[in-house]
């Protein structure tokens, strides 16, 4: 019972809350910056309506949009573009890019200099003082979390491209927006990746070697409503609404935790994958989160049988699977379902991307970075090499 709770945002969950976002902004000033993505939102009827109000109450703004995933060069023009704005806030509206470029910016728009100053694993590291210009996060998918979570991931793509954190507490939101409204116009493959991101999170979250009983409670909270609502909601089954909400508050649930616990596998391959190949992020965790696991389990009953995170795997398994199992055959279930679920919601295999045999050696040996280090066994290079193997 050994745990800490940083700082978490300001949380307003709710379909309609968008509407409450100018109260939200208000007591920062009547300057905004507001960081988008590339044009789904803003010449959208959310953002038509979202612009009367606050034309209405007299806001104005500049914008920042986010085409794809952010780079340090983007996040560095922005910052040198508006650093003299006078900016009372940051919002970000749009998906784990979007926000994590806006926080990037909200964290440097005072002092002005290059995000590679901060980097982890790149550049000098230098410590980040602050102090950054308050940022409100509004997630318009159900996937990385990025609302709840300290860190702003950038990306250079290439042949000897990074994917790393810039990360602090003070990069944190202060006011997370949810309105699971803003999901309704999620095309069915971006509604799979994100979704299976978030499940990803929560499911390694949940066999982190860091995991508590804080986090455990939340990590199955949010594994239920993702089971209940990923599947019906990609196929057009039942309520999407309550769909959409059960995503969402998922979603929010995955960024606590992997920011209080870390993560595994899956995403300490998803740094290089997404680094040295135009894969978005939540297609590599959900082509990989059934092969991780199928590979975790073998390794720990191979060589550690009484690791802990067996039984929580087994506890998943049951579920998912809605079967009163236990021990191998429940995490044998849980392999199952994985893999039914990648079928179902048509993720891609990674060759799709460029992905060969050739390139495995080198996506290995980039793979250890901090995720893996709480993954709940280390990983063989031969059985990370296994993994991706499994989904070229």
């Amino acid at each position: 019972m050994h745990f800490s709770l940083a700082r978490l945002p300001r949380i307003e969950f709710g379909p309609g809350s968008l509407a409450r976002l100018p109260d939200l902004i208000a007591p920062y000033g009547k300057r905004v910056l507001l960081v988008t993505g590339g044009s789904s939102f803003i010449d959208g009827p959310h953002g038509v309506r979202l612009a009367e109000a606050l034309r209405r109450d007299g806001f104005t703004w500049e914008t920042v949009r986010v085409p794809g995933e952010p780079s340090p060069a983007l996040v560095d023009e922005a910052v040198a573009t508006h650093r003299h704005g006078s900016f009372g806030c940051v919002v970000g509206i749009g998906g784990g890019s979007a926000l994590d470029a806006a926080k990037a910016i909200a964290g440097l728009l005072r002092q002005g200099n290059s995000v590679m100053d901060h980097l982890e694993g790149v550049g000098p590291e230098l410590p980040y003082h602050g102090p950054a210009t308050p940022f409100i996060a509004v997630p318009t998918t159900a996937g990385t979390g990025s609302e709840a979570t300290k860190n702003a991931v950038l990306s250079v793509q290439g042949a000897n491209g990074f994917k790393k954190s810039f990360r602090d507490d003070q990069l944190m939101a202060s006011v997370a927006l949810l309105d699971p409204d803003l999901l309704a116009t999620c095309p069915p493959a971006v509604l799979a990746a994100n979704g299976m991101d978030a499940f990803t999170q929560l499911l390694e979250s949940y066999v982190s070697l860091k995991a508590n009983a804080f986090t455990d409670a939340l990590a199955l909270s949010g594994l239920q409503h993702a089971r209940d609502a990923l599947l019906p909601w990609y196929e057009g089954r039942g309520d999407a609404a309550q769909h959409r909400a059960d995503m969402a508050y998922a979603a929010l649930l995955s960024g606590i935790t992997l920011a209080h616990v870390g993560l595994g596998s899956v995403h300490g391959l998803a740094a290089p994958l997404g680094a040295f190949f135009p894969i978005p992020h939540g297609v590599v965790c959900g082509t990989l989160v059934a092969e991780a696991t199928r590979m975790n389990l073998a390794a720990m009953q191979a060589r550690e049988p009484t690791n802990p995170a067996l039984a929580r795997y087994a506890a998943t398994g049951r579920l998912l699977a809605g079967a009163e199992r236990e021990g191998e055959a429940a995490c044998a279930a849980l392999v199952a379902t994985l893999e039914d679920w990648t079928r179902r919601l048509q993720l891609p295999r990674l060759r799709e991307y460029g992905v060969r045999e050739a390139d495995i050696p080198r996506i290995v040996a980039n793979s250890r970075g901090s995720s893996m280090k709480t993954n709940p066994i280390v990983l063989t290079d031969a059985e990370v090499a296994a993994v991706v193997r499994g989904r070229l």
